[in-house]
């Protein structure tokens, strides 16, 4: 009975635990979630922001547009103040009705689009709400489509902006320029020293480095990108326009009598104003189709220069065939279109399907799968084409911090990764850890600590003692040097050693040394050092070599005559970055750096290998120096003396080529040196004297 009683008292008890429990939540909930609600709603609601409308006079002056403007003489670039990042600011005017006297608008609502525009830029790292720290400046008024304003009324009243100053720094937002029946390339607004993001530019209206030439918007695009599949395509060459001029139509369709791969569409007699729908010998096609089913999409003048079938046809993977003479395509300073497109006159369509059909089927699904991705990376969207327009606003401002080619036109590729080492485009590194690899010639590392020791930059020495049989030197046998001197003794004697991430390397740079390098002077290693900063996902160096391709053996030849190409620095006396140490140990492939070890050759054929497969650049050659023999050594101590080494290093380039499944190193023809270093004049105005040649 005691038993049966205590337990109801335990429930009862449980239950009054439960019910606070819940109570305490319910309050919890009113107070977080409903009250601060129910307040907003009993609150008025905000008042939206009054929009001014500002009467343009009649007589409001207006500033011709200055058809020879560039950016030295037309933009004030001290307005853009010196950040090393790139960034600058730009400020969008606040929105405002303009009308005439007679109170009508100048100009239709805002579009959509426009809005799109100005709400990319806001929303941007570039945005500034204070004029006064603003580089660039953007009116909203919408000037998009030169069909929805009056031009005259409209220049008037960006002539009266406060910050107008002549159009000086403002940017002017155009995708439909001109109206019939002339179609002009360029909006014909007054607008002074203003530069136009357009559409449809020519080579006469483009005003070169000024204005930036931009891709039209297509909603079409959009719809064919997504439903993308890859498919065998029917047809190999199809126009795109309906609206072509008869001589086009003409001489299209006597083409396509004699050869059948060539297919011309046009408007359906019976589709009535159903664009949709297009015709090719009374079959009827949907307009969006004739992109999916084709290799190539032929691109000849319309009514405008330049419309939105250039973006459809990138978006559906067709190649664009652009036969427009003098048309300037979007982003042209930064995409290489020919990497996407085939540029072809129109004048000379008789041989275009001659020329087109030898190109090979994996080069046109290159340049298909290019295009695709140059439109969705580019031309998207409108934000994307607002922030590539700032972007390239933004590599005039300041070059130094500029994207490479390759950042701009390189798509992800699953052989070659990017750049992994996420750095500045300059490297802010005070200085660098020269790592010598030694043996047993001493007096020539001694002699080569003693010289690099005075090297302004220098801020560690590390000597890879790779002789197991004999200890280095007595420290107290050492140079006595201004820098820290460190020696690390290896276990095995291994070329790979010194490419081994030492803890002792805390700077960025490292300086990779052979201890018979003593012909290099101080100004020679401080000059690549400054080079390297700029470029350090590169390999910067002295010694360059190359290679070829042998047409009778169809391999490839390790080649060290000196030529003007070089596609390898050899790592016995070259700057690089302290992150390919650690690649080369714990990440190259394993069977590479056995072989090396192995053989005790190519070790620095390898680090170029790694280099150039993963970045997709080639190393810089810095000064004329072509000579690296060492003066004081034995023609027998030098592993390159051996008769079979050529041979040997030649096996390794065709080996590594094979484990990295292709050849990844690149061939270029450039050379670094220092400004001024052969002219005559006085020392004191060249900062690197010491440059010697050869």
């Amino acid at each position: 009975m005691f038993i049966r009683l205590a337990c109801c008292r335990l429930l009862r008890h449980r239950k009054l635990i439960y019910i606070s429990i819940f109570i305490s939540f319910l309050l919890s909930f009113v107070y977080v979630v409903v009250l601060p609600h129910a307040v907003k709603l009993l609150q008025k609601p905000p008042k939206i922001q009054e929009v001014y409308q500002y009467v343009i006079p009649e007589d409001s002056p207006t500033v011709p547009t200055n058809a020879r403007c560039t950016f030295y003489d037309c933009f004030n670039i001290y307005r853009c103040g010196h950040k090393f990042n790139g960034d600058f600011k730009v400020y969008v005017y606040p929105m405002a009705r303009h009308v005439d006297q007679d109170l009508i608008p100048i100009g239709g609502k805002m579009s959509k689009e426009y809005h799109n525009i100005l709400s990319a830029i806001v929303e941007s790292q570039y945005y500034t709400k204070n004029p006064e720290e603003a580089c660039v400046f953007v009116s909203s008024i919408d000037t998009l489509n030169q069909n929805r304003f009056r031009v005259k009324e409209t220049s008037q009243a960006l002539a009266l902006l406060p910050h107008w100053n002549d159009g000086q720094n403002h940017l002017i937002f155009n995708m439909i320029p001109g109206t019939a029946p002339d179609y002009k390339t360029v909006v014909e607004l007054s607008i002074g020293k203003a530069m136009v993001a357009g559409v449809g530019f020519d080579s006469w209206t483009y005003r070169s480095s000024f204005d930036i030439s931009i891709a039209i918007y297509s909603s079409l695009a959009i719809s064919l990108n997504n439903n993308y599949t890859y498919k065998y395509r029917t047809t190999f060459i199809t126009t795109v326009q309906t609206n072509l001029h008869n001589d086009f139509i003409t001489s299209l369709k006597s083409i396509e009598k004699q050869k059948s791969m060539i297919r011309v569409i046009e408007p359906c007699s019976h589709s009535g104003q159903n664009k949709t729908l297009v015709c090719h010998k009374n079959i009827t096609y949907n307009y969006a189709d004739i992109f999916t089913d084709s290799v190539f999409c032929l691109i000849l003048p319309g009514p405008r220069l330049m419309d939105t079938v250039l973006i459809d046809a990138l978006a559906a993977g067709c190649i664009p065939i652009v036969a427009i003479n003098h048309v300037v395509l979007p982003f042209f300073e930064v995409i290489d279109w020919k990497r996407a497109i085939i540029m072809w006159s129109e004048t000379e369509l008789n041989t275009l399907l001659d020329v087109v059909s030898g190109i090979p089927l994996n080069r046109r699904k290159d340049m298909s799968a290019q295009g695709r991705w140059l439109y969705q990376t580019y031309l998207s969207s409108l934000q994307i084409i607002t922030m590539t327009t700032l972007k390239i606003l933004s590599q005039r401002l300041h070059p130094h911090s500029s994207e490479f080619y390759e950042n701009w036109n390189l798509r992800p590729n699953p052989v070659s990764a990017r750049n992994p080492l996420f750095l500045p485009y300059m490297s802010d590194s005070s200085g660098f850890t020269a790592i010598i690899l030694s043996y047993d010639r001493i007096d020539s590392l001694f002699t080569l600590i003693n010289m690099i020791s005075k090297a302004p930059s220098l801020q560690k020495i590390i000597v890879v003692w790779n002789n197991q049989l004999k200890s280095p030197p007595h420290f107290s046998e050492w140079p006595k040097i201004d820098v820290s001197l460190k020696v690390v003794q290896t276990t095995a004697n291994k070329l790979s050693n010194r490419f081994f991430p030492y803890k002792e390397i805390e700077t960025e740079a490292i300086l990779s040394l052979d201890d018979d390098i003593l012909m290099l002077t101080l100004d020679e290693i401080e000059f690549g050092f400054q080079v390297w900063k700029e470029f350090p996902d590169h390999i910067v160096g002295f010694p360059s070599r190359t290679h070829v391709w042998n047409n009778k053996t169809n391999t490839w030849k390790y080649e060290s005559e000196w030529k003007n190409e070089i596609s390898m620095v050899l790592t016995g006396a070259a700057f690089y970055h302290k992150y390919w140490n650690q690649a080369y140990t714990y990440i190259m492939p394993n069977n590479i750096k056995q072989w090396v070890d192995d053989n005790m050759n190519c070790e620095d054929i390898a680090m170029n290998f790694l280099v150039s497969n993963t970045t997709n650049k080639a190393p810089i050659k810095v000064t004329p120096k072509k000579k690296f023999k060492c003066p004081q050594c034995k023609n027998t101590e030098m592993l390159s003396a051996d008769q079979g080494h050529m041979a040997t290093r030649t096996s390794c380039v065709n080996m590594f080529a094979a484990i990295y499944g292709r050849m990844p190193l690149k061939t270029v023809e450039y050379r670094v040196d220092p400004v001024l270093y052969r002219d005559i004049f006085p020392k004191k105005l060249k900062k690197y004297n010491n440059v010697g040649e050869l």
